[in-house]
């Protein structure tokens, strides 16, 4: 695992012009993906790591405004965090010829938490991205995605050895077991893709046994429809 100190790798975005390659014209799936977790998970990061595009930030310098709100302590940077972000940061990437997800990073600050209805609006799954030093910070995100339907995942963003294992995570979490937990390193752009893999693996899963579940229903339906008329015209 990288250390802390070591140079993050250039962004997908750089060398290749201020808004980076241009869209597909075969692409024809576009996904909406919402990042959240709490104050300083590293939303940003992983949001610029993985897009192709130069994202749309709307981080803003921390003001006194946030003091004794917004606690900076253990977060990305530790102290020396300066900004953040105040509506969500947005990021583009391209999966294959047709496939393309458009990422949302959610605030992670309580008093912007009433932005994550509309964001999780249109939205097909989402990342719940968790800082193991500030694990409660992560509850939130879970409850509300539960509350509104969403499936996701969860990433366990490693900014250093990790000090417990993810068996240990997802008991501290209270997560099911169909619900994905990985590791990642939101700096590292295929590492960061992976985690956006597993949400869509994810998403597929779900699909598949859905669409399953629909066609079986639908068979047992049509069978008994027929059992009742054969009953009905036997003398």
């Amino acid at each position: 695992m990288p250390s802390r100190t070591s140079e993050p790798p250039q962004p997908a975005w750089e060398g290749a012009g201020w808004g980076g390659p241009p869209l597909r014209d075969t692409a024809g799936d576009g996904l909406k993906i919402v990042i959240v977790g709490g104050f300083g998970a590293g939303k940003t990061t992983l949001v610029g790591a993985v897009s192709e595009i130069r994202p749309l930030s709307t981080e803003e310098t921390m003001s006194r405004a946030g003091v004794g709100i917004d606690d900076p302590a253990g977060a990305v940077g530790g102290g020396a965090k300066s900004r953040t972000t105040v509506a969500f940061d947005f990021g583009r990437i391209t999966l294959d010829d047709e496939m393309v997800l458009y990422l949302f990073g959610a605030p992670g600050q309580e008093r912007f938490w009433f932005l994550w209805d509309r964001l999780f609006s249109g939205t097909l799954g989402a990342v719940v991205l968790v800082d193991t030093r500030r694990i409660a910070d992560s509850w939130y995100a879970i409850d509300r995605l539960e509350h509104h339907g969403l499936p996701f995942i969860v990433a366990r963003n490693n900014f250093g050895p990790p000090q417990h294992s993810l068996d240990e995570l997802r008991e501290a979490l209270s997560l099911p077991a169909r619900v994905p937990l990985v590791d990642c390193d939101a700096r590292l752009r295929e590492s960061a893709k992976g985690v956006l893999m597993t949400l869509v693996n994810h998403l597929l899963t779900l699909s598949s046994a859905s669409e399953a579940s629909e066609a079986s229903s639908a068979s047992a339906a049509s069978a008994a429809s027929a059992a009742s008329s054969a009953r009905e015209t036997t003398p």
